[in-house]
């Protein structure tokens, strides 16, 4: 198993003579900026989260990589013998398979269903990098941190998340998501809790959401 939904013939035979098993536990730091690109992993489980990180600490997500994707920026680097300019961390225990660089370009090389699914997954996320970067210049902090609230709320509101995490990825700092919060908590919208937080006004969340 690869991940990859849809992989040929070609691709197969590729991948039982090449791949290798891969595993990390969660919290694992797999690439920083400035390293070369060696392999790429192909998950049957987990999430990596790939972020920047300024030279203050502050984080922003670029995006996250689950079973079926494939990591851009690992696929560019491969292709064009470029550095990773950004870091790749375990978000949770990972297990799949890793192609080494010749690998991975003979793969590239014999199997169309495998190019096309990777150049759908590159244009996917140059869109949802431009769609941040809209975020990030032209819309609130206060209006990105609701919409987030909204997304991950689960049964009765409930949203299972610190305000680090928060902060990751809205890309500012865990402080100022915390002010914004107790600005929400005071005007009825969410009620704190420890490592956790309820929406108790989930339409004027999305009120808020929308400015």
């Amino acid at each position: 198993m690869t991940g990859i939904p849809g992989l040929d013939a070609a691709g197969e035979r590729v991948i039982a003579a090449e791949a290798r098993p891969f595993a990390a536990p969660a919290g694992s730091v797999l690439f920083r900026p400035g390293e070369a690109c060696e392999r790429l992993a192909l998950l049957c489980e987990g999430v990596v989260r790939v972020r920047m990180v300024s030279e203050s600490g502050r984080e922003i997500t670029l995006y996250r990589v689950g079973p079926g994707e494939a990591c851009v920026m690992t696929v560019a680097c491969l292709l064009n013998d470029v550095r990773f300019q950004a870091e790749g961390v375990a978000e949770t225990a990972l297990a799949g398979v890793a192609l080494g660089r010749r690998a991975f370009r003979a793969l590239v090389e014999a199997s169309p269903a495998f190019r096309e699914t990777v150049f759908a997954i590159q244009t996917k996320r140059i869109l949802d990098l431009i769609g941040l970067l809209e975020e990030v210049a032209f819309r609130s902090l206060e209006a990105r941190l609701a919409e987030r609230l909204i997304a991950l709320a689960g049964e009765g509101g409930l949203v299972e998340a610190t305000h680090q995490r928060l902060a990751l990825d809205l890309g500012t700092a865990r402080e100022v998501v915390s002010r914004r919060l107790k600005a929400l908590e005071a005007r009825g919208l969410v009620a704190l809790e420890r490592g956790r937080m309820r929406i108790l006004d989930p339409r004027g969340l999305r009120t808020l959401a929308q400015v």
